[in-house]
């Protein structure tokens, strides 16, 4: 029992060591961040026109997650108002919100300490797209969804940074029944170029 003991001891003193420099090296990030959304591309009824592709809308959000030496976590929430709408009077209200996970790859912190850092993300998520037209209808998606992307972040000072994010978010799955609010499979599917205020909490 005192040898095993012994060995245990050792190992978690070992853990520890090893553990503690890739402590060090990870940092919490919180990133509210304004963009555009453009590129899209819908299947559902879009009595706005041109059925989403094209479609530049402001975005409001945040994101952030825990960021090691090269690989990171990260949750990005996004609401974009009034994304079917184009003026004319047949939507009346319509919203798009996406809810993601992702993982970071990034350039080494150690070689990006003075300098911007690049990055690339991919992830899993949902995403949910109404709209309500000039009849009262109310036609709504809900579907899981993916991500992928890059950017870059650089820091003014030890806490406070930009960030700059390029993304492509695209809705996956559904039944293939056709359905009076789309043409075929409930899709859409769109790029987001955003720029965040960042605070690094750690």
């Amino acid at each position: 029992m005192g040898i095993t003991a012994l060995r245990i001891g050792i190992a978690a003193l070992a853990a520890i060591a090893f553990a503690s420099p890739a402590r060090a090296a990870t940092e919490w990030q919180v990133r509210p961040f304004i963009g555009l959304t453009f590129g899209g591309g819908t299947t559902l009824v879009d009595y706005g026109g041109a059925q989403g592709r094209g479609r530049t809308k402001l975005v409001t959000g945040v994101n952030g997650g825990l960021l090691g030496e090269i690989f990171g976590i990260d949750l990005d929430l996004m609401y974009a108002p009034g994304y079917f709408e184009t003026g004319t009077p047949f939507v009346t209200s319509s919203s798009v919100s996406t809810f993601t996970g992702s993982v970071i790859v990034g350039v080494p912190k150690s070689r990006a300490v003075y300098t911007l850092r690049p990055y690339v993300i991919g992830g899993l998520g949902v995403m949910h797209a109404e709209y309500v037209d000039f009849f009262g209808v109310n036609p709504a998606m809900t579907r899981p969804a993916v991500d992928v992307g890059g950017g870059v972040t650089g820091f003014l000072s030890d806490r406070v940074g930009l960030n700059w994010d390029l993304r492509y978010f695209r809705s996956v799955g559904g039944d293939d029944v056709l359905q009076g609010d789309s043409l075929s499979q409930k899709r859409l599917s769109f790029w987001r170029a955003n720029m965040a205020l960042v605070v690094k909490l750690r």
